[in-house]
């Protein structure tokens, strides 16, 4: 990482400075250089040197000064001569390559900080004021909104997600887009405290038509809503992560899920299986659910969409109204329960969710 790091600022010197410039490790091991061939060449005795002392010193034929991220001489930049000129440089040439690389260690540390607080992975030590100081060291803005996006792959690929996501947020220093594990990637973005969740499907669709035209394969997205605050940003993410399990059982067909929208689903969903099975006994007194046919589940499924409207649904499914009745009664003498009365409506709807998550879940209690 260093060294693709230095060597971009090296090769620019290179037409500044019409002289040899590079880079060394602590082991002397060039690792940037103007004169590409030199790249790997071991230069021991003027590491031994130059690290033994914090100010630059000049060694056959270069002038060598240490320089490192945290005040630690990690590296040392050298310039060929030993005049002025060549320490002059050598000095120009530490300070912005030290403060390159901690830019780019302090971003490194914040994406990793980011994701250890989203996963709660903080030690027992990690007392909240901790964090909340060690956010304002990364320069993460405590007092602005954000909300996580989950998105995830529904196969494997070796292509860089990241790398197709991150230009979608190309403002590194507020949105933040880390690799959770081979699947799953989160995007941390900074957004209006009185954002809508529309808006948030929006962005979350571009991303996902983004990945699709790189990736030619389906993506899956949980949006989690907007919090303030570094700690907040574990529910916003354990909620995106709900969206897509929630979706997964209730809603198969869509491939954006909002936290938000999940309704009365995000409760059964949390709900020990023992005590959903306790329900549907209870409901289906008279009969149990598996006992209605497709065409009948169909009839329900329509009745729901239209409001309870005999009307519309018989229209919508191209009956005549006394058919949609004789079904309703049907199903009333079965189930005890008069879908057209609302409450009945409302216990049957329910029970029909309990057992599409009963069917997809493992016992739970």
């Amino acid at each position: 990482m260093a060294n693709k790091l230095f060597q971009s600022v090296i090769h620019q010197m290179k037409d500044v400075i019409s002289r040899s410039v590079g880079v060394i490790d602590a082991s002397g091991i060039v690792i940037s250089s103007s004169d590409l061939g030199a790249i790997g060449e071991v230069r021991a005795q003027a590491a031994e040197a130059v690290f033994g002392s914090e100010q630059g010193l000049s060694f056959e034929g270069f002038t060598y000064k240490p320089f490192g991220s945290q005040g630690r001489p990690e590296y040392a930049v050298f310039v060929e001569g030993e005049d002025d000129f060549a320490a002059t440089q050598c000095k120009v040439l530490a300070i912005s390559l030290s403060s390159l690389k901690q830019f780019y260690d302090e971003k490194y540390d914040r994406g990793n900080f980011i994701k250890n607080v989203m996963l709660d992975n903080i030690l027992p030590g990690d007392i909240p004021g901790d964090i909340y100081i060690k956010s304002r060291e990364l320069h993460f803005d405590n007092d602005t909104t954000h909300a996580v996006l989950l998105i995830r792959l529904t196969e494997p690929t070796e292509l860089s997600v990241i790398d197709i996501i991150q230009p979608l947020f190309p403002d590194r220093e507020k949105d933040f887009v880390i690799s959770i594990n081979e699947t799953d990637i989160a995007v941390v973005k900074e957004v209006p405290q009185s954002i809508e969740s529309k808006d948030l499907e929006k962005l979350a669709r571009s991303v996902s038509d983004a990945l699709a035209a790189e990736l030619y394969t389906k993506t899956l997205v949980g949006i989690g809503t907007a919090v303030t605050g570094i700690k907040e940003l574990a529910r916003s993410f354990k909620e995106a992560q709900v969206a897509l399990e929630v979706g997964k059982v209730f809603d198969t067909e869509k491939t954006i899920v909002s936290y938000e929208n999940l309704g009365i689903a995000r409760l059964i969903y949390q709900l020990p299986t023992t005590l959903c099975e306790m329900f549907l006994r209870e409901v289906f007194k008279r009969g149990s659910i598996d006992h209605l046919d497709s065409e009948t589940l169909f009839t329900i499924q329509k009745f729901f969409e239209n409001n309870l409207n005999v009307s519309e649904t018989s229209r919508k499914l191209f009956v005549h109204r006394n058919t949609l009745v004789y079904r309703l009664e049907k199903i009333r003498k079965l189930t005890g329960l008069d879908l057209r009365e609302f409450d009945d409506a409302i216990v049957f709807k329910v029970a029909l969710m309990v057992k599409k998550y009963l069917d997809v879940t493992p016992s739970k209690f």
